[in-house]
């Protein structure tokens, strides 16, 4: 354990970890139904239940749900944390940049044009959204870069902004041609975590061990990126590689997350902008810490879009936007009230 400016506190990880145990077992226990907590503990572990019927929507129904939440919500929460530090930007994330945009249009584009690979159903749409995430970020920051050398943020913001409306036309040109996948194509790209599986689930881990290991890894340099980059040149950081790192790895991770649950947007503003108001910049501490916490915060909005209109269900990805534009606006007026830019 190192001193508060040196930035690991375990009790906080192991607290994290905790909380979001327990948010996932108040999550599979409440909805339209109301299970008890003890049954919940009960049927993951194999042990007899109240009602036999109660196995079955915890096991099959609720459990993998959760599951996906919280992967999805760490992984884009990760993601967001990286790449405001890379960027030196609290506005940047996959929906405010066009990443997310991009991968929705990759993945909706393997859905109308039946695109798998022989043995992996899931494969096609995460491998089309990760190829798009990742060219929509190239693509994005050339044309910010092509506009003002310095990168700042109105820039990106704007070019970013500009992109997401351009693919949304283009997902409307999808889905007017989409024929009998109209429906399954126009939810999807609400964000949505109904009827997920334990084998969208294991995507997202092993997405999340590989993709996330690599963003994981990086907190030292992007500490040094904070001070600027050439003087992360100074101090011994590769600073092409490093940046070629995190935009692969996040945008990989934000194609995976799009093509399980579709376009959830703003967890990646949200969650690490708020964890660094209470920890601090520390990326070797902010980038777990954010991981926990935007699985909380995920699985608990996946709840409220389940629950607050029952038996109807709102799309995750609406209340995420929701609560998103409202904080977003937020950061903008904060940030210009204090008199600078945001960055």
């Amino acid at each position: 354990m190192k001193n508060r400016n040196g930035g690991f506190f375990w009790y906080e990880y192991g607290l994290g970890c905790l909380a979001a145990l327990a948010t996932a077992a108040v999550c599979v226990s409440m909805g339209s139904v109301w299970l008890p907590l003890a049954d919940v503990w009960n049927a993951v572990f194999g042990l007899p239940v109240s009602k036999e019927s109660y196995r079955a929507i915890i096991v099959w129904t609720r459990l993998p749900r959760v599951l996906c939440a919280g992967l999805m919500g760490a992984a884009l929460s990760l993601c967001g944390a990286a790449m405001q530090g890379l960027l030196r930007n609290p506005l940047a994330d996959g929906s405010t940049l066009g990443v997310s945009s991009g991968a929705a249009l990759g993945a909706a584009l393997s859905i109308v044009l039946g695109v798998a690979i022989p043995g992996l159903p899931l494969a096609g749409a995460a491998g089309m959204a990760m190829v798009f995430a990742f060219g929509s970020l190239l693509l994005i920051l050339a044309l910010a870069y092509g506009m003002d050398h310095s990168l700042s943020t109105q820039t990106i913001i704007l070019i970013g902004v500009i992109f997401s409306m351009l693919v949304s036309s283009l997902l409307s040109l999808l889905i007017t041609f989409s024929g009998e996948k109209l429906r399954t194509i126009t939810y999807w790209t609400m964000g949505s975590l109904s009827g997920k599986s334990y084998s969208q689930a294991l995507l997202l881990l092993g997405a999340l061990v590989l993709f996330g290991g690599v963003l994981l890894s990086m907190g030292r340099e992007l500490n040094a990126f904070a001070a600027g980059e050439e003087n992360a040149l100074h101090v011994g950081v590769p600073v092409r590689r490093v940046k070629l790192a995190v935009m692969a790895a996040s945008s990989a991770l934000i194609g995976v997350c799009v093509s399980v649950g579709g376009s959830i947007a703003f967890v990646g503003l949200i969650v690490p902008h708020m964890m660094r108001l209470l920890f601090g910049p520390n990326h070797r501490r902010l980038l777990p810490l954010s991981m926990l916490a935007g699985a909380i915060f995920l699985m608990l909005a996946d709840l409220l879009a389940r629950w607050a209109l029952s038996p109807l269900e709102l799309p995750v990805g609406v209340v995420t936007s929701l609560i998103g534009a409202v904080f977003f606006l937020f950061i903008f007026h904060r940030s210009r009230k204090g008199g600078r830019r945001p960055c």
